[in-house]
């Protein structure tokens, strides 16, 4: 598990174009593999890849900033 990747439901669903209720279905169903951390999913990067059906390249991965208050949120090169 170390040095690992992981992405949250939110940022799968961005990935994907679908909504995170979507996706979270999608996780609980067993479609898509994830670790729970807390009352958190965790997505690893290869399962992204099985799900896309490619691997991601650094500039599709989704990076997270912390606004003015520190609260994460995502970003994409794509959003500026």
């Amino acid at each position: 598990m170390k040095g690992e990747k992981y992405l949250t439901i939110p940022q799968l669903a961005k990935i994907l174009g679908l909504t995170r209720i979507a996706v979270y279905k999608k996780v609980k169903k067993g479609q898509i593999k994830s670790i729970r951390i807390g009352k958190n999913f965790a997505i690893p990067i290869e399962e992204v890849d099985k799900v896309l059906g490619k691997t991601l390249s650094p500039v599709e991965e989704i990076s997270q900033t912390r606004n003015k208050r520190g609260i994460l949120r995502n970003s994409s090169p794509h959003d500026y």
